[in-house]
């Protein structure tokens, strides 16, 4: 593949997979909560429900969003309510002393993806922007899924091991609470980002 093509797709995998967002504050939560080992099953749910969201597209799921507007504004609700739903749990959550042991599972992290429009508008324009027509349709598609999942793995492991960094300094159980209602209130606030 040309470079002219590659390095454009692999700068917007970069800011869509790595600037804050709720993938991130719950990546975050993970690795203070957990540690970077214990926070790899929800890393793998996140990126995994990323490239699933990806190759639905590439498979035409796009068509749909594009036919039934009313899909967008349901997904919106649906994805509210569950990111609110999420933020509560981190928010709730107790520091590893406490036993905290299992913050957000994987397959929890997955479903994240899967009623986050904008992760949905994220992997329509990963699709519709970066495909190459005709034959080349597949390679590329395929090139599209790579750079998403190393790239998402490679971000998603940074914001894990910035709270696993986190978990070092925090001493006491009013300091996790302190920072999981954070984390909490931050995750919540990415609501305002689906609307947005």
């Amino acid at each position: 593949m040309d470079l002219n093509w590659l390095l454009p797709l692999a700068g917007f995998a970069l800011v869509t997979c790595g600037t804050p967002g709720p993938n991130n504050m719950l990546l975050t939560s993970s690795g203070a909560a957990q540690g970077f080992r214990r926070s790899l099953p929800l890393l793998v749910g996140v990126v995994g429900g990323i490239n699933l969201m990806i190759l639905a597209m590439a498979l035409g799921l796009g068509v749909i969003f594009e036919r039934l507007p009313l899909l967008h504004d349901l997904l919106k609700v649906a994805g509210s309510l569950y990111l609110l739903w999420l933020a509560w749990k981190v928010a709730i959550a107790s520091g590893p002393a406490e036993g905290n042991r299992s913050l957000i599972p994987a397959h929890q992290g997955a479903l994240l993806q899967l009623l986050n429009p904008k992760a949905w508008m994220m992997a329509l324009s990963a699709i519709g922007g970066f495909t190459l027509a005709g034959e080349a349709y597949w390679p590329s598609a395929l090139w599209v899924l790579a750079i998403f999942f190393c790239t998402g793995l490679y971000t998603g492991a940074f914001w894990v091991v910035f709270g696993a960094q986190v978990r070092r300094l925090i001493c006491t159980p009013l300091g996790w609470r302190r920072f999981n209602l954070g984390m909490g209130i931050a995750t919540a606030a990415c609501v305002l980002m689906i609307w947005i």
